[in-house]
């Protein structure tokens, strides 16, 4: 992205500022060797998509939101269609996912031809498919439409600018966006992504679930001292919600959990960083579940999987 300004506007003189954009897409191996993401939430948010729970992700400007929607956008499964809307195309997702990417687009010197980012939800929700992302929402039009798709049923994955969840739900719930509590409760999990200037580091801050009155619970929160998440409660709607419509029990949804986080301690002891090589592995948690545990319990190589 590349933004300029003109004197006398910038009273020094003429600036250019360009935010390069890395050329290795992020993946989630790399977010847990660097910490910014740790195993247990990681398996948690991997659950949640493939359940196809809805993830709003808010930060401030440059905290990783949209590297974090990269990241875990890969942990969709291979059988679906997912269809991404952005104003920049950022996203990069693997090539065994079925991806239909969408960008909005300006007007020309004469006005005419703009696409916006809403004429691409409306007609996204046309398009049959099975997961939504919205590279960011703004306007109120915008999020109205994300979250009357939500309220219908689509899983969808958005970002959004707030410090935190309760401020999150403040900017939704209050003007000019005033989105009902009703519909909010559609949505299920909050993650804050935060960057701590100071020392140069970026962590997923907060992981809060929805109740059925739009409140946000928070599950785990990052502390600052320690460097790590802590567990601040039990979530009680994302589990009841995988146990209804998943009819599985508490014990089976742990250990599904549990299995996750093998697979993930396992890509990072491989270091496999390569996105197509860690979507073509997530694919195969799909596909060939019980080989690829078997691969990864007796800690073979990557070109055992393939």
């Amino acid at each position: 992205r590349v933004n300029a300004t003109l004197a006398p506007i910038t009273s020094k003189g003429n600036t250019l500022t360009i935010r390069k954009f890395s050329k290795t897409p992020w993946t989630i191996t790399s977010f847990l060797k660097n910490r910014t993401l740790d195993y247990t939430a990681a398996a948690m948010i991997w659950q949640a998509m493939q359940y196809e729970l809805s993830i709003l992700v808010v930060g401030g400007t440059g905290s990783g939101k949209t590297s974090f929607m990269n990241v875990i956008a890969g942990f969709f499964p291979p059988n679906q269609r997912i269809i991404s809307i952005e104003d920049t195309r950022e996203l990069k997702l693997p090539e065994t996912l079925h991806w239909v990417p969408m960008q909005s687009r300006l007007p020309n010197p004469e006005g005419k031809g703009e696409i916006t980012m809403l004429d691409c939800m409306i007609n996204a929700l046309r398009m049959r498919p099975d997961r939504i992302i919205v590279g960011e929402v703004r306007r109120e039009k915008e999020l109205e439409v994300l979250f009357e798709a939500l309220h219908t049923g689509h899983s969808v994955y958005s970002t959004f600018h707030a410090s935190n969840v309760n401020e999150a739900i403040a900017r939704l719930a209050n003007p000019p966006i005033s989105l009902p509590k009703q519909l909010m409760a559609s949505l299920d999990l909050i993650v804050v992504q935060h960057r701590n200037r100071r020392e140069g580091t970026r962590r997923t801050f907060q992981i809060a679930e929805i109740d059925d009155l739009g409140n946000p619970r928070i599950i785990m929160q990052h502390n600052n001292m320690q460097d790590k998440m802590i567990q601040v409660s039990m979530a009680q709607k994302i589990m009841n919600t995988l146990m209804l419509y998943t009819g599985m029990s508490q014990q089976q949804i742990n250990s599904e959990l549990q299995e996750k986080l093998l697979v993930l301690k396992w890509l990072v002891s491989k270091d496999i960083t390569d996105i197509n090589k860690v979507g073509m592995i997530i694919s195969n948690y799909y596909t060939e579940k019980q080989h690829l545990l078997d691969l990864v319990r007796k800690n073979q190589d990557y070109e055992t999987v393939k």
